[in-house]
């Protein structure tokens, strides 16, 4: 066929039309372009998966490594506000333009395969890195891991942030069958990291049946440390004196972990010097990961979005002190167990701002209301549910409510975040 999209926006509305199936799991499709396309590395290839933790630890890596000195491709999903944020090189956002050549370069070289929105981009963003004379590559696996197009890479050490119950359709509904799919980014011989304090014992298994070098939290690493500072201690190296990630939250010492771990397996490939660890973890951004706004009433923005994120964000909320009421503008897929949200927060939100998201298996937000009142929400003086069609009208409605001394949580989907981050 004759392609007409000459801009970024042209060919990523081509590619949601062209393939409709926003998940369609396998790497067969990805794999044969892959191949035709020539893609592989002779840099260190990362990849990280796990149900939550993902992106802060993919943060983390890149920070630390580029206050290194290396040229990193970092390529994540899903973007929260421009496809761009998908593809970064040396810290910074591919611009459209080459973007757009690597896509022309995917078209061509899929003949009449059909790949979905998803593949087709990671395809075009791991050409580009390819070509890029990188020192390390970062890739963000998407859903799972066994299946993932991110798993036609071969990667030298692969994370597994985190296990928990999450798309269950794809995945299964108990995390030994999650776990095991997590665990298919694991590779014989290399190193597979778990930072999940109580690993699936599939998990486990798994990567000791493939002959893997299984790293676990606890185990075969671990931190400590007490209000000022922490300490990282691994197999054959420590990092003392560290000062905490600029990234908010209770597991980011967790994530902060694992990815010492990976650097700590590739020391002889990617070494990295002490206080560019400390200056990577103190400069580390992420948007949206219990991103606390500047000034009053507290703005919260997190893109938790299951039971397991939302209970880390209720333990985050306990721990910022004293607020007379807490708004939240909340937003989920029809496909989350939004039942599970609501029971880890319930208790910590007073009013609830619902929204509609701009995406067909978006719950609405009167789905949202209804697993509300089942939950026993009540309005009354001190409590209250309002519906709105969009993240920044509910938004707007929780301002001009919050007191200087309030408090508003926005979380959910991506969108819910990525709906508030537009409008400021």
């Amino acid at each position: 066929m004759t392609i007409q999209a000459t801009t970024l926006s042209d060919w990523l509305n081509l590619l949601e039309a062209r393939h409709p199936v926003l998940i369609d799991m396998g790497l067969s499709r990805i794999s044969l372009v892959k191949e035709r396309l020539g893609i592989q590395f002779i840099c260190p290839v990362i990849t990280v998966g796990g149900t939550n933790g993902k992106g802060s630890t993919c943060a983390m890596l890149e920070a630390i490594l580029l206050q290194a000195g290396y040229k990193v491709g970092l390529h994540t999903s899903p973007h929260l506000l421009r496809f761009n944020e998908r593809a970064r090189l040396g810290g910074e956002m591919v611009e459209d333009a080459l973007l757009l050549k690597h896509f022309a370069i995917v078209e061509q070289a899929r003949g009449d395969i059909s790949l979905s929105y998803f593949e087709f981009t990671l395809l075009a963003i791991l050409h580009l890195f390819m070509e890029a004379d990188l020192d390390a590559v970062i890739l963000e696996v998407g859903l799972g891991g066994r299946l993932d197009g991110v798993n036609c890479i071969d990667a030298d050490v692969a994370i597994v942030t985190s296990v928990d119950i999450d798309h269950v359709s794809y995945l299964g509904d108990t995390r030994e069958k999650i776990g095991l799919e997590k665990a298919g980014i694991y590779r014989s011989g290399k190193t597979a990291i778990c930072s999940d304090p109580q690993p699936p014992a599939s998990l486990v298994q798994h990567a000791e049946s493939i002959g893997a070098d299984l790293w676990l939290i606890g185990r075969d690493f671990n931190y400590a440390g007490d209000k000022q500072q922490w300490n990282y201690g691994g197999r054959d190296q420590r990092r003392n004196a560290l000062g905490y990630p600029s990234l908010r939250g209770a597991n980011q010492l967790l994530n902060a972990s694992a990815a010492l771990a990976a650097l700590e397996s590739l020391r002889m490939r990617l070494p990295v010097g002490a206080q560019e660890v400390r200056t990577g973890l103190v400069l580390v951004d992420l948007p949206g990961r219990f991103q606390v706004l500047p000034g009053r009433p507290t703005v919260v923005l997190d893109v938790a979005h299951n039971p397991h994120a939302a209970a880390t964000l209720a333990q985050n909320l306990d721990n910022m002190g004293f607020h007379r009421y807490t708004f939240a503008v909340f937003g989920a897929m029809h496909d989350k167990d939004i039942a599970g949200v609501i029971a880890q927060l319930g208790g910590r939100i007073d009013h609830w701002c619902l929204t509609d998201l701009p995406l067909a298996r978006a719950a609405s937000a009167s789905e949202l209301e209804q697993q509300l009142r089942q939950a026993g929400v009540c309005d009354g003086a001190e409590s209250s549910i309002s519906c709105f069609a969009s993240p920044a009208a509910a938004y707007a409605n929780a301002l001009s409510r919050a007191a200087e001394n309030d408090r508003i949580a926005v979380f959910g989907s991506f969108l819910t975040v990525a709906g508030i981050l537009a409008a400021l």
